[in-house]
């Protein structure tokens, strides 16, 4: 990507041929994206100039990001936003990125509260950016959502998330350990912890994620454990909890439902177990 003139689809080759080299499972979207906010264009208006000549002070700036990206930060670092449930939420280091896969917890939550029809109270525990909550406000127009996390950089990010969308009369963001602030008489519980096990082994663009969103003692299980136990007495009758947990903690998560009239585990796209769902008579 040295030389000056190169047509834009030479540089997204190059590109593409590096990211590929340096680990990356997405080496060609992930170089459309970057060109794309470096040139301050849509990803689609790329294809309409494959033959545009990229002067060497358009590249410079496209090779600081592509040179990151390879060393692993996050794509949605970047470029500051990432897309969930077809809605762009802004991200930072101070949150984890939005996981295509926790799209099965929110369709699965949205599901449950129009079975249940009417207004629901809805509460998404350890909400980061904040995209559980807005999306399930966005597609729940009768929830009310409370977002809860224990870090205030993260309820920050969740804050400009929830401006954004235009969803702050019905989601009321709170500080604080799982569900201590929360109300009680909640309808639904849903929550995306961190339940990786210490000292696991991560790709470097997850090992750039904040450490505390994604570790969790116990295997990986000590928070959703915590959580789970402390729900049902938070639930209004026939009330649920929905939880993103990892398949390796089936049997962990399984000896913490004393006290739920019954539970199921839910796969996501790529038939990986994903979500278990829990609910109180």
């Amino acid at each position: 990507m040295g030389e000056k003139g190169l047509p834009l689809l030479e540089v997204l080759r190059r590109a593409t041929g590096f990211l590929q080299s340096h680990g990356s499972s997405s080496p060609r979207l992930d170089a459309e994206l970057l060109m794309a906010y470096a040139l301050g264009l849509r990803r689609l208006d790329l294809y309409l100039q494959f033959d545009r000549v990229l002067p060497d002070v358009d590249l410079a700036p496209y090779r600081e990001l592509i040179a990151q990206r390879g060393r692993g930060s996050p794509v949605a670092y970047l470029v500051g936003v990432k897309e969930f449930m077809k809605l762009d939420f802004a991200v930072t280091p101070d949150v984890l990125v939005p996981n295509p896969d926790t799209e099965v917890l929110v369709q699965l939550a949205v599901a449950w509260a129009r079975r249940r029809a009417g207004p629901v109270r809805i509460a998404d525990v350890g909400t980061g950016s904040g995209c559980i909550a807005v999306a399930l406000a966005h597609y729940l127009p009768e929830a009310w959502v409370w977002a809860s996390d224990d870090d205030s950089a993260a309820l920050s990010v969740a804050a400009g998330n929830v401006a954004a969308h235009d969803v702050g009369r019905r989601v009321k963001l709170v500080q604080g350990d799982l569900l201590d602030p929360l109300p009680d008489r909640l309808d639904l519980i849903c929550a995306n912890l961190p339940y990786v096990a210490e000292g696991a082994e991560l790709p470097a663009e997850v090992r750039a994620q904040p450490a505390h969103a994604l570790f969790a003692g116990e295997g990986g299980a000590a928070l959703i454990r915590r959580l789970l136990g402390g729900a049902p007495p938070r639930l209004g009758a026939g009330g649920a909890v929905l939880v993103e947990i990892d398949a390796g903690l089936q049997e962990a998560v399984l000896g913490a439902l004393e006290g739920y009239a019954g539970h199921r585990f839910h796969r996501d796209l790529g038939g990986h177990l994903r979500v278990l769902e829990a609910w109180i008579s």
